[in-house]
């Protein structure tokens, strides 16, 4: 797996990507609102979204954000969400080498420490928290 930032072209697969996200969500608005978005977030140093790939097919991704503190010697800390896996990529390891590469990022941006959000309701994977202990 290959594993890079993703770019403004990569919205619509990652688009696509997050309907393994939810099995149900608010349905987004017109494209110029998404797009506008898109840009925003990429144009933020503070947040990077990052992209496992097999070839050309985004399998995996998250998004950091990291966030400026006043505690902890100025260091900043780091918010994880919107982690999710290709139904037929999970359980081998690819959301972790992923969540490891995400979290390597946010050590050599001085993080004192990394969160992972979820808004599941559910307790289905234990190995998603698993992952996080690397």
């Amino acid at each position: 797996m290959n594993i890079r930032e993703l770019r403004a072209d990569d919205l619509e697969l990652l688009l696509w990507l997050y309907t393994h996200l939810h099995e149900r969500d608010d349905p987004l608005p017109a494209a110029p609102e998404v797009q506008a978005v898109w840009a925003e977030a990429l144009a933020n140093p503070r947040i990077q979204y990052f992209g496992g790939w097999d070839g050309d097919n985004l399998i995996s991704s998250c998004m950091l954000t990291i966030i400026p503190n006043l505690t902890r010697a100025c260091r900043p800390f780091c918010v994880t969400e919107n982690v999710v896996t290709q139904s037929a990529y999970r359980d081998q390891g690819r959301g972790r080498a992923l969540l490891r590469h995400a979290l390597a990022h946010a050590w050599q941006a001085r993080c004192y420490k990394v969160m992972l959000m979820t808004g599941r309701k559910d307790e289905k994977n234990p190995a998603l928290l698993r992952a996080v202990r690397v």
